[in-house]
């Protein structure tokens, strides 16, 4: 039994309040079969939309309710909220499958705004005099399959910025701390920096997938955000962008998580090294702030 996408429920969970009747649609982030102390089966589950998440039971047809969904699954769910050891929890009562949910509903999504995120990254790229360079940024920025993919992307699927624009929110992030490095320290090369910082990511456009969960894509899982960044940087870089250039700025992108990636195990320029470090405050703290130190 699903639930016909065109008749989705508008609950979620950061308004659900104690004794509240709950008709909403969720994911379920994880689910298991239980015992009762009378020897009953009962289902514990872990549910979630974009506001947050919430534990869930189903004490009545346990193993026939569980046959109709798997972890990840959309479930429109019927019941109520109850307190449970100082938590709340909803008291499944029923549960089908929900088809053709809008991801955008369950997953978490970007604290700040995306329109301006997307405005901070535009004027960033106008701040690039070099030629090469800002044709490659006005390149990227010109191609709306790969510009909606940058509004979408994740950091991550449980680490730093793992919500939908959180690469956006990072990328602005990285880019700003550039932009003043480079006002304290004018000896680093700001065109190249600031490019490095803007597209450093770029490959988590294609490492993701969205459903009722953020999960890896094959070409994610096999080739990771470093090759399929230099895979979307090499197809859109222009003829104008210098060999020396281009060599610097894939040298700043595979080094900003440290320079173990390349051959030559070290460091080639300074903005490599100010972007790893750049790269690592924002992710380190944005982590800290999510889930503590």
């Amino acid at each position: 039994m699903t639930l016909p996408s065109q008749d989705q429920p508008t609950q979620v969970v950061a308004e659900f309040a104690e004794q509240q009747a709950v008709d909403a649609v969720l994911a379920v982030v994880r689910s298991e079969r239980l015992l009762s102390r009378s020897g009953q089966p009962y289902l514990t589950l872990q549910l979630r939309d974009r506001t947050g998440s919430i534990p869930g039971r189903v004490f009545r047809d346990a193993d026939a309710v569980a046959a109709r969904f798997k972890a990840g699954d959309a479930v429109r769910i019927r019941g109520r909220v109850e307190r449970f050891r100082d938590s709340l929890q909803i008291d499944v009562q029923q549960l089908v499958r929900a088809e053709g949910v809008d991801p955008k509903l369950l997953l978490p999504t970007a604290y700040r705004d995306v329109a301006e995120l997307e405005g901070f990254v535009e004027h960033l790229a106008r701040e690039v005099h070099d030629d090469g360079l800002r044709a490659l940024l006005e390149s990227i920025l010109g191609d709306p399959p790969l510009r909606e993919a940058l509004r979408t992307a994740p950091c991550s699927r449980g680490g730093h910025h793992a919500y939908l624009g959180g690469l956006l929110e990072h990328t602005v992030a990285v880019a700003q701390l550039g932009w003043e490095l480079c006002e304290l320290h004018p000896r680093l090369d700001r065109d190249l920096l600031i490019t490095a910082a803007l597209v450093h990511d770029i490959g988590k456009t294609r490492e993701f997938t969205y459903a009722s969960a953020i999960e890896l894509s094959d070409e994610g899982r096999l080739l990771g955000h470093l090759e399929l960044g230099l895979q979307i940087l090499a197809a859109h870089r222009p003829s104008s962008l210098a060999d020396d250039r281009w060599l610097a700025l894939q040298h700043c992108v595979l080094t900003h998580h440290g320079p173990e990636s390349t051959p030559t195990r070290s460091f080639q320029s300074h903005e490599a090294l100010a972007l790893f470090r750049l790269n690592a405050v924002d992710a380190q703290l944005k982590f800290a702030f999510e889930h503590g130190l």
